[in-house]
């Protein structure tokens, strides 16, 4: 294992260290969790949106704590749950007193963890609501969403979350338009080659020269097969297919892509995979109205992407166009 690490066991807390020296002005640390905030969090009168996990998926999830977005973010060891303390004080700093909304992956610790503080500020007498993410279309198949995992279409459910907050909206408006946009999200990822953990210190799995990882998890975990290299525009085509299947599109509908680089994969190769995308729709006559290129939910080194295909409405379309102003995301 070759990184630029000191001890594997302290990357995280340095990282974060970092991480707020260079964002002072937009983002603080809670006390005695590894959890942080907005620095003009709590907003008054306004539902507090809160996320969290494991770390090695930057820019996600601090990269996205800031107006416009996330209120507080729970920060996990490397592909590990943040525990249910730093959960709860990322739901109490978040509450301005209009309640708490809560978007996590469908992990069984973040599910598990995030429920506990759910628990802890009920008691607490705050109103706390939550989305469960369900966009990966090769965790589980067709008709069992409810399985599925969480991965790159949580950007767009944490920035449309964010937008309707800060225009206004209740908890249970808050609640009703992510969970739109989660159940016209879908998302699929291919891997060239794996990430490795620095605590374990070995690849998550290992491939052959000639051979992809195809339905690969953002953690490292295996696809749904191993396949033969293929050319890139065969590569997307499989990967849009299975999308188009799952989530039937017609003609004339709006959508917004996510090309989600995994790590180590060079923009040159993702603004080449959106090519092909916007090929394929265009084919389609689907209408893209918000494209977005580049990292935002990765898994450490990992060579790969993902797409992300996002059904639209006219409110959805409008509260991804809203301000935003996080240290990864500018809107």
């Amino acid at each position: 294992m070759k990184k630029f690490i000191n001890d594997p066991f302290n990357l995280v807390d340095e990282m974060l260290d970092g991480f707020l020296a260079v964002h002072k002005k937009k983002i603080r640390k809670l006390e005695d969790v590894r959890s942080i905030a907005r620095t003009d969090a709590p907003v008054a009168g306004k539902v507090g949106i809160v996320s969290g996990g494991g770390s090695g998926h930057k820019p996600a999830f601090i990269g996205f704590c800031g107006e416009g977005m996330l209120d507080a973010v729970a920060v996990g060891e490397i592909f590990t749950s943040p525990p249910p303390l730093a959960c709860y004080e990322a739901v109490k700093a978040a509450n301005g007193g209009k309640g708490v909304l809560i978007l996590l992956g469908n992990y069984a610790g973040d599910v598990m963890n995030f429920q506990m503080s759910a628990d802890l500020s009920a008691a607490d007498g705050i109103e706390v609501e939550q989305v469960i993410l369900t966009d990966d279309v090769a965790s589980a198949p067709k008709g069992q969403e409810n399985r599925r995992r969480g991965v790159s279409g949580a950007f767009l459910c944490w920035k449309v979350a964010g937008a309707k907050a800060a225009a206004g909206g209740s908890l249970a408006e808050c609640k009703e338009v992510v969970e739109r946009v989660n159940a016209n999200t879908r998302t699929i990822g291919v891997a060239l080659s794996p990430c490795t953990v620095p605590a374990k210190g070995s690849p998550t799995f290992v491939l052959a020269d000639d051979e992809m990882e195809y339905g690969v998890g953002h953690h490292g975990e295996p696809g749904t097969e191993r396949i033969k290299m293929m050319s890139l525009d065969d590569t997307v085509q499989k990967m849009m297919n299975e999308i188009l299947v799952d989530l039937p599109f017609t003609k004339g509908d709006n959508v917004a892509v996510v090309i989600n680089g995994l790590g180590s994969t060079p923009q040159i190769e993702l603004y080449a995979a959106f090519r092909k995308v916007k090929s394929i729709l265009d084919t389609e006559k689907i209408n893209i109205e918000n494209a977005y290129v580049g990292e935002f939910f990765t898994g450490l080194e990992m060579a790969g992407f993902s797409i992300t295909l996002s059904k639209l409405d006219p409110e959805i379309k409008s509260l991804l166009d809203a301000p935003a102003s996080t240290p990864c995301y500018t809107c």
